[in-house]
């Protein structure tokens, strides 16, 4: 049976915002299309006008390394920017008086460059490997690595670099090397390819697949056009821009998903395409602006903690899950309502096909359901197993960031970096900077011999007075790589026992700061704040559920089972990326990864719980029999979420193609816990734990229901339905 188009009636008082919002985009179809259209384009044109201002701001008032840098600011402010290593080895010794000659000169040019406040000379300053042939030459940055012009620093490298030849190596570090050195991927259209793929196998029809993966598109550009305009008012970090493509693909396609999934459902149920949309997004478009919203709440979580650079983040993402849920609540319908006559009569045809070859929408899920119904206890406990198995790595987890250590072999910081440690030691890579304000030069000098003899110091520089005459610095070595577990211990080990004693007896107050210590406080302060963060983000999502489902158990479950994914990928993430599974170089897990996994992924989650639990209230309402609720929701929802999952799994795990080891480990992390909610969790925990509260998982006290507001994801089906 194929439907017709009826003239759009007007609203009527009765209907609810959503439907009015369907008849809105009915109506003005077209309008729709070109309003998103010329914003889109305006965004995009702005952006490329103004530019980005990225500002990676790493700032943690009240740590000891934000205080060793503040201090160096206001007294020393040439000794408070970053630093690059120009690194050079010649077999043949780096003294031969011809290579001597070109690093010399080479070292006069860099230091007349713009923003190069000074160059140590590495035969002056001793910086010469005992075999001869290996020497480095440190670069002072007159501000941070992220200040200085991207401008300023290739033309430095471009510079270094014109000295190699005649059988000398030059190789630059250094965190401002390293940003510019960092390549692009291609994830973002490996991700929208793969998903494509998916959605057409699901659809049977290009045309139907590629409309939710537009909407995606669309609303992501413009987001990210947005946020680089929005760089010049706020502290955004470089990398904010692929998080949100990353999570806006994700989330775009899966919101769209969702409302196009109950669109066909109603057009099977020969409903006209009027009608089917406005039921689809008094619906599903429910459930979207829910799921939207506890992302939203998880990522606005992030301001709770305090950490700058994380603000500009949640600030970027947020704004494109807004965007993204505004796309398919009114661009997609457009979009449905230009195309809905070849839609609907592609959906016919397939329904046609499976209806000839007897298959019944949902049957297999409604089996499935009465399989884990039949034995809930065991498919709990095999499938929690699991995941408490997957999780337990996570408690082994081991915080901090990568460096040049973790780049690719063939990249030129990873050289610096690899022959900073043959010609020096591996501590050679992740200097401790000592700042000693007040005392003199005695202070500072007695620094430097404590230092020397503590354990764990490979090597001390002499003091370096900023010109104030009250504030020293003293660089030390450690003997370990920057990573080390045993380099974190000696900063502690520093700063609770070597240098109070000290200070005590000099009056001179010591601060341990420089970019490993400065690792090591960040770390720090995740951990501690992480709990209060958490607390928040569960807290207020589980009141939403509270409000939206009428039930206490409801919110109590997917908070565990929320937590329990969570924990899983996060497990999986250290297994792969500190343990160094499937060959990966170990190192720490870089320090945003929990939080941005966490903050990101409970609000994903959100979505298959809204979605898939808000059918199984749907049937529990009309029938009041909690285990068919169960099985029709599961039969209902259960190949929109596996499809949905799987195009999240496929976005996100395309980030592991990026050369961004935090990418890397954000795109596995993701794709893991999407994994494991879509399959494991939805398909067999949760109608398990349903199955063993029946009708206890819909009670709440009287006392309690009467007092809180009531939010209905279901839509009153009218009489005229």
């Amino acid at each position: 049976m194929t439907s017709t188009r009826s003239r759009p009636a007007p609203a009527r008082p009765s209907e609810s915002r959503f439907e009015r919002l369907a008849h809105w985009s009915i109506r003005h179809r077209r309008r729709a299309i070109a309003l998103w259209l010329v914003t889109l384009l305006a965004v995009l044109g702005s952006s490329f006008a103004i530019g980005a201002d990225w500002n990676n701001d790493f700032a943690l008032p009240g740590t000891e390394s934000q205080a060793a840098l503040d201090t160096l600011k206001r007294s020393s402010p040439a000794q408070a920017g970053d630093t690059v290593q120009i690194v050079m080895r010649d077999p043949g010794g780096v003294g031969d008086p011809r290579t001597r000659e070109r690093v010399e000169s080479m070292v006069a040019e860099v230091s007349r460059l713009p923003h190069v406040a000074g160059v140590q000379d590495p035969f002056t300053s001793g910086a010469v490997s005992r075999d001869g042939t290996i020497a480095y030459a440190t670069v002072a940055l007159d501000d941070t690595s992220n200040a200085v012009p991207r401008a300023a620093i290739e033309r430095l490298i471009d510079t270094a670099e014109a000295a190699r030849g005649d059988g000398l190596q030059v190789e630059l570090g250094g965190d401002a090397v390293r940003y510019v050195d960092a390549g692009g991927g291609g994830a973002e259209s490996i991700g929208t390819l793969a998903a494509l793929v998916i959605l057409v196998f699901l659809f049977g029809s290009l045309l139907a697949a590629s409309i939710p993966i537009v909407t995606a598109l669309i609303a992501v550009g413009g987001t990210t056009a947005l946020i680089v305009i929005g760089s010049h008012l706020f502290d955004v970090a470089d990398f904010t821009p692929a998080l949100m493509s990353l999570v806006g693909l994700g989330v775009g396609i899966d919101y769209a998903l969702l409302i196009f999934s109950r669109y066909r459902s109603e057009l099977l149920a020969d409903r006209d395409r009027d009608d089917a949309l406005r039921i689809a997004l008094d619906t599903a478009g429910r459930s979207v602006v829910f799921a939207g919203a506890t992302v939203i709440i998880g990522l606005l979580g992030l301001i709770a903690l305090g950490i700058g650079i994380l603000q500009g983040v949640a600030l970027g993402v947020s704004v494109t899950v807004l965007v993204t849920m505004v796309a398919s609540l009114t661009l997609l319908p457009a979009l449905l309502t230009v195309f809905g006559k070849r839609i609907e009569r592609s959906v016919r045809k397939r329904a046609l096909k499976a209806r000839r070859r007897q298959r019944v929408e949902g049957e297999r899920w409604r089996r499935w359901a009465a399989f884990v119904q039949a034995r809930p206890v065991a498919v709990l406990a095999v499938a929690g197993t699991l995941m408490v198995a997957l999780a337990l790595p996570a408690t082994d987890m081991r915080l901090g960031f990568a460096d040049a250590g973790n780049d690719s072999a063939s990249s030129g910081p990873r050289k610096a970096y690899d022959l900073l440690a043959d010609g020096f030691g591996a501590g050679f890579n992740g200097p401790l900077l000592i700042v000693a304000d007040g005392g003199g030069a005695a202070a500072a000098e007695s620094l430097r011999t404590t230092l020397a003899d503590t354990p764990g110091v490979a090597a001390v520089a002499p003091p370096q007075d900023g010109g104030s005459g009250e504030v020293t610095t003293v660089v030390a070595f450690p003997d370990a790589k920057p990573q080390d577990e045993a380099t974190q211990q000696l900063v502690t080990r520093l700063r609770d026992d070597v240098l109070p004693p000290l200070a005590a007896r000099t009056g001179a107050t010591y601060l341990v700061g420089g970019s490993t210590a400065a690792a090591d406080d960040y770390a720090h302060a995740v951990q501690e704040r992480l709990p209060l963060f958490v607390a928040i983000v569960v807290g207020l999502s589980a009141l939403l559920l509270m409000v939206v489902f009428r039930s206490l158990l409801i919110p109590l479950k997917a908070a565990v089972l929320n937590l329990l994914s969570i924990g899983a990928a996060l497990g999986v993430v250290t297994l792969v990326f500190q343990h160094g599974l499937f060959g990966i170089e170990p190192s720490p897990v870089d320090s945003t990864i929990p939080i941005l996994i966490f903050a990101i992924v409970f609000g994903l989650s959100m979505d298959y719980e809204v979605f898939l639990v808000g059918r199984m209230h749907e049937e529990w309402e009309r029938t009041g029999d909690a285990r068919h609720a169960v099985r029709e929701g599961l039969a209902a929802t259960g190949r929109v979420i596996t499809a949905a999952g799987a195009i999240m799994v496929v976005v996100f795990g395309a980030f592991m193609t990026s050369p961004d080891r935090m990418m890397k480990q954000f795109g596995l992390g993701l794709a893991v816990a999407i994994l494991l909610d879509a399959v494991v969790i939805r398909c067999l925990i949760v109608p398990a734990v349903m199955r063993l509260m029946d009708r206890w998982a819909w009670w709440m006290p009287r006392w309690l229901s009467v007092r809180l507001p009531r939010v209905a994801l279901e839509r009153r089906v009218a009489a005229a339905d």
